[in-house]
């Protein structure tokens, strides 16, 4: 492999805090799969589908989003040796080809296609995000070792973001034209990444204060996500102006720069702490005396890159079978695991019925009478819940490991319970009821993608990460076809049979949204023997690892 650093070529953008930030704009546009109801609506009419049909093509981009086996097979072969760019690479030529066939399509510039034909467009344009999110992702894990829920679930946390960015900026530049927002994701997102992915690259350094630099894109991240939810609640209650629609983008433009000023914060710092360390250890340091910025950059980073020893090294067996896992387990050793398959059910009942939730939102909406803007807002809205719920599981989850030594999985039990609750509350349909569940939904949804990695790179290690994480998330388009198509597809269909293809009311989805709930719950009851079959592993072997990383994180600062 190549080295991953070179004292004569390294400056202050080549360093995983520019990775991270690179990764960070990548993922802000990344996330096109939570905006389909924006469009959705012009694909049913345009091509005279019913609703059976649209579930259909929404479950293809389920499918193509959430079956990532390819994107983690690419990384595994090619970051070592080429970089994460070249899965980067991949997403961005699958982005532009599916959405730019799919807005053809729309537009008429090509014959109508059968639905069949239209599923693959979807699914084609859908898989990118997947190539996306493994190289973010991994390469986060990678650079952040010793932070890895907390970097999982800053990088979940943007993709969930990005629904409403893209909705912010397609409101800015096409207001109410569906299908020139297709043409937007064809564009946008492929553009973004083949400029930034030249930055994503794993940089294997350990430095002491990393958390406080991570905690600075987390609040960026705060920050942003408060911005978001302020004009998308304006927008909802206020017609605003062109001039006044500039200016929040204009805004928004200027928050999305704030990570690069983190991470040239976050080098300098680290190079200031080296300066200072080798002065202290020539016994010429003098607190009074200020070190210059000029000899600051001269003598960045001497000695940064250390492998760590294997963690793995230090952990002791146990006659518990299941802490016979070892850090490079491959994907066919994780599937002989119970833990594997636990995984995979909890995800399928979780992350299948909150998409099944997302896909029909627009048609949810249009039955409880919601206006085109207010379910736009819905939307919009989702993607602030999603980012919360990813954003805050990581960071929490990895305080309560550290501080309480509480097992990650134990907050999946929590999350699947508060989501069943979110769909019971949808299904009664009291004024408010499908904001107020989609709230509860949309956080405990967001979680399970912060949760499930992590709890995979700790059971399975890092080696094989991008492969069988991607694996398990295979399950979400499962769990999504069996209750989009067999449960609220057949259900609504079956309330319009003569009368259309559009049904009013309550009643059109509540029998649905109870299944749901009902699917939610058996989630936290498998979650519950997930936590229970695996609380020994984190008690033995979890742990053990995190603490050793963290004092050789300490070492390395101070030593390096």
């Amino acid at each position: 492999m190549e080295p991953d650093y070179n004292p004569s070529r390294k400056t202050l953008i080549k360093n995983k805090w520019v990775a991270a930030a690179a990764s960070i704009w990548i993922q802000c546009t990344a996330g096109s799969l939570y905006t389909f109801s924006i469009y959705s609506q012009a694909l049913k009419s345009t091509q005279n589908y019913d609703q059976s049909t649209l579930d259909t093509i929404s479950w293809f981009k389920d499918v193509g989003a959430n079956v990532g086996l390819l994107s983690g097979l690419l990384y595994s072969a090619a970051a070592g040796r080429c970089g994460p760019w070249v899965v980067l690479l991949a997403g961005a030529l699958q982005c532009f080809v599916g959405y730019f066939m799919m807005w053809l399509a729309v537009t008429g510039a090509l014959p109508r296609p059968p639905p069949a034909v239209m599923c693959l467009y979807m699914m084609v344009a859908a898989h990118a995000m997947t190539f996306f999110n493994t190289a973010n992702v991994v390469t986060g894990v990678h650079n952040f070792p010793s932070y890895s829920g907390t970097i999982v679930g800053i990088m979940k946390g943007f993709l969930g973001l990005s629904g409403a960015i893209l909705i912010l900026v397609y409101q800015m530049i096409f207001k109410d034209k569906p299908s020139a927002y297709i043409l937007l994701l064809a564009l946008l997102p492929p553009i973004n990444t083949v400029l930034l992915m030249g930055f994503v690259r794993i940089f294997r350094t350990s430095e002491e204060d990393e958390i406080k630099h991570l905690n600075a894109f987390s609040s960026f991240a705060l920050i942003l996500a408060a911005y978001l939810t302020t004009v998308i609640i304006v927008q909802n209650i206020l017609r605003l102006t062109v001039s006044i629609r500039a200016l929040t983008f204009s805004l928004l433009i200027m928050l999305l720069l704030s990570p690069i000023f983190i991470a040239i914060r976050a080098q300098r710092y680290k190079s200031y702490r080296m300066v200072k360390s080798l002065l202290e250890q020539n016994e010429i340091f003098d607190d009074k005396d200020p070190i210059d910025d000029d000899d600051t950059d001269t003598m960045q980073d001497q000695d940064e890159y250390h492998e760590l020893p294997s963690s793995a090294d230090q952990v002791r067996e146990t006659s518990n079978s299941m802490l016979q896992l070892r850090e490079d387990a491959n994907l066919i050793a994780a599937m002989r695991t119970i833990s594997f398959w636990l995984l995979f059910f909890t995800t399928a009942c979780s992350m299948g019925s909150g998409l099944a939730l997302v896909n029909n939102m627009s048609q949810i909406g249009q039955s409880l009478s919601y206006t085109s803007l207010e379910i736009n807002t819905l939307v919009s809205l989702w993607s602030i819940w999603n980012f919360l719920g990813r954003f805050g599981a990581g960071y929490i989850s990895d305080y309560f490991l550290r501080a309480k030594r509480c097992p990650r999985p134990l907050f999946m039990i929590i999350t699947l319970a508060t989501m069943s609750i979110g769909y019971a509350m949808i299904a009664f349909g009291f004024p408010g009821a499908l904001y107020a569940g989609s709230v509860l939904v949309g956080v405990c949804y967001g979680s399970q993608w912060s949760l499930m990695p992590t709890i995979t790179s700790e059971l399975f290690g890092n080696q094989h990460l991008g492969t069988i994480f991607n694996t398990i998330t295979s399950a979400g388009p499962i769990g999504s076809y069996i209750l989009s198509i067999w449960v609220v597809g057949y259900l609504y269909d079956k309330e319009v049979a003569g009368d259309g293809n559009t049904c009013i009311g309550i009643q059109c989805f509540r029998l649905s949204f109870l299944i749901m709930a009902a699917v939610a719950l058996s989630g936290s009851l498998v979650a519950l023997v997930l936590f229970f079959w695996t609380r020994k592993f984190y008690k033995h072997v979890v742990l053990r690892r995190l603490f050793h990383s963290l004092r050789e994180s300490k070492r390395i600062d101070y030593d390096g």
